[in-house]
């Protein structure tokens, strides 16, 4: 099926001809590197207090970060349903349904980031007594992540800001807007440790400033882009039809994106009881993985992108072939990038904490953990494919049940009868493999209802 619509003109990829497997990769990096640097946010702030300030400020951050990874998830959840709608509609060659999905999503995202600070400030203190955070960090995990809530407005904004650029294929402005967000932030980290002696309060303080930063860079770059993802100031306003459209998309995802965080919130609060040192290794190793994932994220909204666009296109053929391209892909990237890592394990956990005992336990995980990420990014993968033809549930009920619901079973049940760090990690791959499994047979029964649509004509 063909689109007869004149298609616009827009900066970025034109993912609707030619080869697909080159322009999904070299896609797919800029994401990855985005989410790299968005890591990079919270691994300078655990290298510099590690450090320079201790292992208890180091612990206390590595405790926040399933609490953060709730909210964070969560909104970028959303924001891909605003690339899933903008991407369907330049596909199709709607230029004014483009321009009102812009203006809504950034009304959106002001309004759910203040929200989310709110929230996030609510369940603060519940949320860290669920952790259980022993009480020698327990107030400098507070005070780091009420401080870091306060950056949540700008970091939403950022976020559904990218969204909106990658829609069209750029994913390139807001990497280099947190390239340089990221030096400001690791140099005012140093500044408040080094000369002013601010400690944690202080490293925190410059990571919400370097979030600001970081939003009205693409804000003001927003404002000048070309049309038709141009945000125009003075249109600025909720189109009803088009937020549901991207909640409908986004909020599944979203709260698939939770999901995987409440499990790591459970798995959290098991590491806290095998004490101090299963935390400071969890921290280093959780942050390498955190790392390697932006990758397999990368990879998932490069195929949510493409299929979205010729989906909105009506290339179906298009579409079934992204999401084979993406799976051999980004299985070769990751053998590259994994590969090293667990060779030079040791080191690599050693960087962020020199204690054997830490590393020990922080090279385990890795090879647990970081070494079975492909799991993951397939089942990614299936999900950022079905997300780009609009069903964002079915993923995110297999993620409930399939991560969350498995995991919870293991930690109370195998985990519960034998309480050491490789028991517990084993969850991990255990529930990708699960849902990887339930999620590829979904995948299949709603590409047949797909092509059956399109037969019909609907």
């Amino acid at each position: 099926m063909t689109n007869t619509q004149t298609q616009p003109k827009h900066r970025g990829m034109d993912m609707l001809h030619g080869s697909i497997a080159d322009k999904l990769f070299f896609f797919a990096m800029p994401i990855g590197l985005m989410g790299l640097f968005e890591q990079l946010f919270n691994s300078a702030d655990v290298f510099i207090l590690g450090h320079f300030v201790g292992k208890n400020a180091m612990a206390a951050v590595g405790n926040n970060m399933p609490v953060i990874g709730l909210l964070v998830t969560l909104l970028i959840g959303i924001s891909l349903g605003a690339n899933v709608t903008i991407a369907q509609y330049l596909g199709a060659g709607k230029q004014d349904k483009v321009e009102e999905t812009v203006q809504t999503a950034i009304v959106m995202a002001l309004g759910l980031g203040v929200l989310l600070t709110a929230v996030g400030e609510l369940i603060a203190h519940p949320a860290l007594m669920i952790l259980d955070v022993p009480a020698d960090v327990y107030d400098l995990a507070s005070t780091y992540l009420r401080i870091f809530l306060l950056g949540m407005p700008f970091l939403t904004l950022y976020n559904f800001e990218a969204a909106i650029f990658r829609s069209c294929g750029d994913g390139k402005t807001p990497l280099y807007s947190l390239v340089a967000a990221n030096v400001l932030n690791i140099s005012l980290d140093l500044l408040s440790v080094e000369i002013f002696g601010w400690g944690l309060t202080g490293v925190v303080s410059a990571t919400v400033l370097s979030f600001a930063v970081n939003a009205g860079i693409l804000f003001v770059l927003l404002c000048r882009t070309p049309q038709p993802i141009r945000l125009q100031r003075h249109k600025m306003r909720l189109n009803g039809t088009e937020l549901r459209k991207i909640l409908h998309i986004g909020l599944p995802a979203g709260i698939q994106g939770m999901v995987f965080a409440m499990s790591n919130v459970v798995i959290q609060s098991s590491i806290n009881s095998l004490g101090t040192v299963a935390m400071a290794a969890a921290a280093a190793s959780v942050i390498i993985e955190f790392n390697i994932y932006c990758f397999v994220n990368g990879f998932s909204q490069a195929t949510t992108t493409f299929v979205g666009q010729n989906y909105g296109a009506r290339k179906l053929s298009r579409c079934f072939a992204t999401t084979k391209a993406a799976f051999w892909v980004e299985g070769l990237f990751l053998l590259c990038i994994t590969a090293p890592i667990l060779f030079l394990g040791k080191h690599v956990i050693g960087f962020f904490n020199p204690d054997p005992e830490v590393i020990q336990l922080g090279v385990l995980r890795l090879w647990w953990v970081a070494d079975m990420l492909y799991l993951n990014g397939a089942m990614d993968i299936l999900s950022g494919a079905l997300r780009g033809y609009g069903y964002s549930l079915p993923p995110a009920i297999v993620a409930l049940v399939g991560i969350c619901g498995v995991r919870l079973v293991w930690i109370y049940t195998v985990f519960a009868a034998h309480r050491d760090y490789l028991t517990l990690i084993l969850a991990y791959p255990i529930s990708w493999i699960i849902a990887t499994a339930v999620l590829a047979v979904v995948y299949l029964q709603c590409r047949k209802y797909i092509l059956k649509s399109a037969l019909t004509g609907r």
